[in-house]
């Protein structure tokens, strides 16, 4: 497993934060993102999509599971597997479907169907260390 994104920041920076992600993750179609709640996964989704040049408001799809949004002509899936139960469930409401679209793939709380997702996955992890700092660490497998 090799370390490929390691970065400690402030909410403030996040901007700054996304646009030096985007220099390492633009190699991988699926970027999953893991952290407790709150710790800024959707906040840090629209950082991203803000920085690939969407104009689209990004809104946590919890409820809707699937929010797609386009930036500089390519397509980018934002997914939040929070309320799926398993991998069956995740194939049912059309995550696996989803998965095999071309383009950007931003997956929260993958770890409810972990089975789903290809190899050349970029795994990262969000670590809330206080009220307005987070620790992100990307990898090229997953830590389960």
């Amino acid at each position: 497993m090799a370390l490929i994104f390691e970065t400690d920041f402030e909410l403030t920076d996040i901007a700054a934060t996304a646009k030096a992600f985007l220099s390492i993750a633009k190699a991988y179609d699926t970027w999953a993102l893991s952290g407790q709640l709150g710790a800024g996964k959707t906040t840090f989704t629209a950082a991203l999509l803000k920085e690939l040049g969407s104009k689209d408001s990004v809104s946590s799809p919890t409820f809707s599971i699937i929010n797609q949004y386009i930036a500089a002509e390519q397509t980018i899936y934002h997914s939040d597997w929070y309320r799926i139960g398993d991998e069956e469930e995740a194939i049912a409401s059309g995550l696996e479907d989803m998965l095999q679209q071309a383009g950007i793939k931003i997956i929260e709380w993958w770890e409810k169907a972990p089975g789903l997702l290809a190899p050349g996955t970029l795994y990262c992890y969000l670590t809330t260390l206080d009220e307005s700092r987070r620790s992100l660490k990307c990898f090229d497998q997953p830590i389960l």
